[in-house]
């Protein structure tokens, strides 16, 4: 490997590459560790990236295992939800696990620790247990119960485990140091009672593990070399290897790197759920939440996301990612694979008052930077349809769209000029008489006329409604999950605008969920999840350009 592309390598890779070379794994092993209690959203995304990236690189393999400790809010909905969206992104898992194929090994890992006077059962309240632990400047205390006898614990701990206790009645404690200047440290708690139906051992358990007591059990039992973690995770990792440490099992080794926030949005999940539930948006899939499962219905691809957790890349310190690179990945790729199609949102009637002919078919290519990307039939006749914006009745000098007197082309097509603007009795503008120039179509134009805008159009003849949701960001605000007052207060109202007769060209019709659009002057769509043949629905991936850099928001 050059010295340039070891300086490229981020510290991760810096960290396998060294075990690799001095022999401590012939090949690595990561893990993805999702609770099933929600959707995944952009920042599991990263996560997801990393882990299956590394082993990728480096010839190893990468653990789907759920985290199936809290039976009160997990659903099997997100297991599935959880498979589809990582294969989506183009990553399969070597096994796929659950924290719940472990239940009876860690119950005896317990075992083991309250045999070597390590654990102990207290009964004390969950508010007592936090006032015993002290503060982070003030040592914390042990109670009585911590005095209790291996045999005590040990028939106390089966009684748990047999259902004989109420919830909360008592907790199973590991036994390390109560002035331990890591507050994770001061007996952390491995064991709760929780009498709750789990979606996959049923009523078997009244007892869970916590987080700390299962997760690095799982990592040793699996065998996996690097498990990666975010930066909220550092206290934890001295709970990590003293367990290790204690049980004598396998030595996984967790690292953390440091997560990357997208502005103006939030990634918990307790707040995504909240929005779902109070109806601020439609479902765990609304093109405006940040879940994968959002982003896929809203357009986005899975390259372009795999492009931005690589561009945003991987370090040790928190920060706040510009939505706006996000935004730009999806541009980036879209641009190179949508297909160009002719949508007119807010209809105004342009008649060619010369064009004698029944009408005429043109020829549109689908996309000019994919060189295979071929043409498309596209009809003309004298009653077309363009944007009411793109007329203007009083022009300043520079405009170089449609004026009284003025010429532009109409995109694949001819030239035109306006001669007349028709109104209704109220003075509204109803309709433009025009005329056009027969020796200027496109690819074949003789005219010698130029003018400086082209304009996208339908024929009237033959254009059929379409839906258009026009999605924006969520949130008026760079991090709305550091405001003041209520989160939701921040929300966007111009999040969603609804485009609800807009006119499309014939070829939209053949439109499949999979395919991406570029709506000419107007931005990138995808067809919607619940289009029906009879109504057509579109999203908007992103615009054109960024919006919200130019508006100054």
């Amino acid at each position: 490997m050059t010295e340039e592309n070891k300086k490229s390598l981020n510290f991760l890779e810096e960290i396998v590459e060294a075990d690799l070379a001095a022999g401590k794994y012939k090949t690595i092993m990561t893990r993805f560790p999702p609770e099933p209690n929600g959707y995944l959203h952009i920042g599991h995304a990263s996560s997801i990236c990393l882990n299956f990236g590394l082993s990728l690189k480096y010839g190893g393999g990468t653990n789907l295992r759920f985290d199936d400790t809290n039976p009160v809010t997990e659903e099997t909905e997100y297991v599935e939800g959880i498979k589809k969206d990582i294969r989506w992104l183009g990553f399969e898992w070597a096994n796929e696990f659950y924290a719940s194929d472990y239940f009876e090994q860690l119950y005896d890992y317990a075992v083991a620790l309250i045999k070597k006077g390590l654990a102990y059962v207290d009964d004390s309240s969950s508010e007592e247990i936090a006032e015993q632990k002290g503060t982070p400047t003030q040592p914390g205390r042990r109670n009585q119960y911590a005095e209790r006898t291996v045999e005590e614990n040990l028939r106390l701990f089966e009684e748990m485990r047999r259902g004989q206790y109420r919830d909360g009645e008592k907790v199973l404690r590991a036994k390390i140091d109560m002035g331990s200047p890591n507050m994770i440290m001061r007996d952390p708690i491995l064991y709760r009672i929780k009498h709750a139906h789990h979606h996959r051992t049923g009523d078997q358990w009244p007892i869970y593990p916590m987080y700390d007591f299962a997760h690095g059990q799982s990592d040793s039992l699996e065998h996996i070399t690097h498990s990666i973690c975010t930066m909220e995770f550092v206290p934890h990792r001295e709970a990590y290897d003293w367990l290790i440490e204690k049980l004598e099992i396998y030595p996984s080794h967790q690292y953390e790197f440091a997560r990357r926030n997208l502005s103006h949005t939030i990634t918990s999940k307790r707040k995504l759920l909240q929005l779902v539930n109070e109806k601020y948006v439609s479902g765990w899939d609304d093109p405006r939440m940040p879940t994968i499962a959002g982003l896929r219905r809203r357009g986005y691809t899975p390259e372009s996301i795999r492009d931005y957790c690589d561009r945003i890349g991987v370090g040790k310190r928190d920060n706040m990612i510009d939505a706006g690179v996000l935004e730009f990945c999806a541009r980036e790729h879209l641009n190179k694979i949508a297909l160009r199609r002719m949508v007119v949102f807010d209809p105004l009637k342009v008649v060619i008052t010369n064009y004698n002919g029944a009408g005429e078919t043109l020829h549109a290519e689908n996309n000019p930077e994919d060189p295979d990307g071929g043409t498309r039939v596209i009809s003309f006749s004298n009653e077309l349809y363009i944007e009411r914006e793109d007329f203007m009745e009083d022009a300043p000098k520079k405009y170089f769209r449609l004026a009284p007197g003025k010429q532009v082309r109409l995109k694949s097509a001819y030239i035109i000029q306006c001669d007349e603007v028709v109104k209704d009795a109220g003075g509204n503008i109803v309709q433009l008489n025009c005329s056009y120039f027969n020796n200027s179509k496109s690819g074949e134009d003789t005219s010698g006329i130029h003018v400086k805008g082209t304009l996208h159009w339908i024929n009237a003849k033959d254009c059929f409604p379409i839906r258009v949701n026009e999605y924006d960001r969520l949130f008026t605000v760079e991090d709305p999950a550091n405001v003041e007052g209520v989160f939701t207060d921040y929300i966007n109202k111009d999040s969603l605008t609804i485009v609800d007769n807009a006119l499309a060209e014939p070829a939209l019709k053949a439109a499949k969920p999979d395919e991406r659009f570029q709506f000419l002057r107007k931005g990138y769509f995808t067809l919607d999840a619940g289009s029906t043949p009879g109504q057509m629905v579109f999203n908007r991936t992103v615009t054109l350009k960024d919006s919200w850099a130019r508006a100054g928001k």
